[in-house]
């Protein structure tokens, strides 16, 4: 009601008019999402790809382009730049919009019938023509309200924000490109049942649906498939379908077992088939869970009984590496695949010979490297010369150790590489990574950090270094940042590095360090860094909670960062 809010309205929407025709597109589209939701990146440059908003041009593909039309209106202000991680390559990894912007974005898209959220108190009459239809989770309407309010044969995406009905996936949606369930909700494998029918879909997200635990082998019918999302599901295994999505560019998983780290950390191979005592009691409580006429009353619980007493028990006690998926045989028919993350090759050497076939990937992540598939999979990666990014897990007593050597020529265009596992010391083709931006070590146990240091600094393009658990060990482990080392690294992160004593940065070293972040559970020394007046970049010193409460560490800090000229402030991280 206030006409001076009228006046900047009035002012947006002119630029809103003056956005290009590609760009309208692209804006209209953010009114799908809720009123201060951070927008990944990535989902929304996913989405677009998969809605045809752009096509190869140039020798540059669709998705950069796209990328491109994200950073675009970020220069026009249309959406604000926020990051979620600052260990992402992109220094924006994410998006906002503004109430006054997203108003705009809603009210023109539904002036031209391209919108339409259901939500509690939502107009019931018809809406005729909409290509996208979102459902909040505070809409209890039934199966008659949903086929009525909009044409559902003209729907071209649906995004779910929970209370999942199974009518959402109806035969009549006979368009349907995008199917967007990420969130935490109630979702159980049995509303997947007719998801092969969706024959046109591009686009499948089940991100963090911890209760998802089987794909159907309908999904072989989606033969458009560009992008299937199940990061943050149990699924452990793809269907043996999934080999004829020959259009599929991105295969973004994570199995079950990335909470139970700790439990095959130290293990070896005997103790690791050994079931963990909770998942046992499960499964015997499942056991009186046998009756069909109450498995037919609680479905969800009867998905989560079957799924752990048939696939989880089984995976534990077969001795498999958590964190992965296991892909079935002939991936490599897979041509287009530009992201494959994360895949268990314990499994057997077959899925190593597939991916050596994928010569298009930029992203790979890989579980389960062992001595036994170790060599081979140092040969695919050689011959991967498109690969940007690289994860490398492997759990147990021998971990990483031994097994990486063989990879004396890495792919050149590396930009990003996280191992994780037992190394003893640093792989000697590390020291060639000339464009390597971002690097992460976790429980790699390298003896020699000092040495590890030295050749880390030595890395031109480094500009993210995330030391974490157990990645140095020693009785007292220093580390001393060298004159003209680190010479482009902005972020630093020091996470649970046991019996760490001191931290020092000698005048010159990381000149361009922005970021230092630590972490431990055990109590700091007082004077445990050092040096950081010398840094003439850094803006922030963020202490994790546990380091926080450290009276006299938090006040030494605090008087080192007061001689830094550049000002940096000292902040509580909460992250867990």
């Amino acid at each position: 009601m206030n006409p001076k809010l009228g006046i900047i309205k009035a002012v947006l929407m002119k630029s809103y008019d003056g956005l290009p025709y590609h760009l309208k597109a692209c804006f209209l589209y953010l009114a799908i999402f809720l009123e201060d939701q951070q927008i990944a990146r990535r989902r929304l440059v996913h989405r677009w790809l998969a809605e045809g908003y752009s096509s190869e041009v140039r020798g540059k593909s669709a998705e950069e382009i796209l990328d491109g039309y994200f950073m675009d209106l970020i220069s026009r202000s249309m959406i604000l730049p926020s990051q979620r991680s600052v260990y992402c390559r992109k220094e924006i990894d994410s998006c906002h919009v503004h109430d006054l912007i997203r108003e705009i974005a809603i009210s023109k898209a539904m002036e031209e019938n391209l919108f339409f959220m259901l939500e509690e108190d939502c107009s019931l009459n018809n809406q005729g023509t909409v290509r996208h239809l979102a459902v909040s989770s505070n809409w209890k309407g039934d199966q008659c309200e949903f086929e009525n309010i909009v044409d559902l044969s003209c729907v071209r995406s649906l995004t779910v924000f929970g209370n999942w009905r199974p009518f959402y996936i109806s035969d009549k949606m006979r368009l349907l490109r995008v199917l967007d369930l990420e969130g935490e909700w109630d979702l159980f494998d049995h509303h997947l049942e007719h998801i092969g029918k969706l024959v046109h879909l591009r686009y499948l997200s089940l991100r963090g649906h911890a209760d998802i635990f089987y794909l159907p082998n309908s999904l072989g019918n989606l033969r458009q498939l560009l992008t299937l999302d199940i990061s943050g599901t149990g699924i452990i295994k793809l269907p043996r379908t999934i080999i004829k999505l020959v259009k599929m560019q991105r295969i973004l998983a994570s199995g079950i077992g990335e909470t139970h780290e700790d439990i095959y950390e130290d293990a070896d191979e005997q103790s690791r088939m050994s079931l963990p005592s909770h998942l046992v009691a499960f499964c015997l409580a499942c056991r009186d869970f046998a009756s069909e006429d109450d498995a037919q009353a609680q479905p969800n619980r009867r998905d989560m009984c079957t799924a752990f007493c048939c696939g989880i028990l089984p995976y534990y006690a077969a001795g498999r590496h958590p964190g992965g998926v296991e892909v079935p045989r002939g991936i490599w028919k897979l041509k287009a695949l530009r992201t494959l993350r994360m895949v268990d090759v314990s499994v057997g050497k077959a899925v190593v010979e597939d991916i050596k076939k994928l010569t298009r990937l930029r992203k790979l992540g890989v579980t389960g490297i062992n001595k036994t598939n170790g060599q081979e999979l140092c040969a695919a990666i050689a011959g991967l010369r498109s690969l940007e990014s690289l994860s490398l897990r492997s759990y147990g007593k021998a971990g990483l150790s031994g097994c990486l050597d063989g990879l004396s020529s890495p792919p050149e265009n590396l930009q990003s590489l996280k191992l994780f596992g037992n190394l003893v010391k640093l792989p000697e083709w590390i020291q060639g990574l000339k464009n390597l931006v971002k690097l992460k070590l976790e429980r790699s146990r390298i003896l020699d950090y000092g040495a590890a240091v030295k050749v880390l600094g030595k890395l031109s393009n480094l500009a993210s270094l995330r030391l974490l658990k157990h990645s140095f060990v020693g009785q007292e482990v220093r580390l001393r940042f060298h004159r003209e080392a680190f010479p482009s690294l902005k972020v630093l992160q020091l996470h649970w590095i046991n019996n760490l004593k001191s931290v020092k940065f000698e005048e010159g070293a990381t000149p361009k360090l922005e970021l230092l972040q630590y972490f431990d559970w055990s109590r700091p020394s007082y004077g445990l860094f050092s040096g950081l007046p010398h840094l003439p970049s850094l803006k922030e010193v963020m202490l994790h909670r546990s380091v926080w409460r450290e009276t006299e560490f938090r006040e030494d800090l605090g008087c080192q960062l007061a001689e830094n000229q550049n000002r940096p402030v000292l902040k509580r991280w909460n992250e867990k």
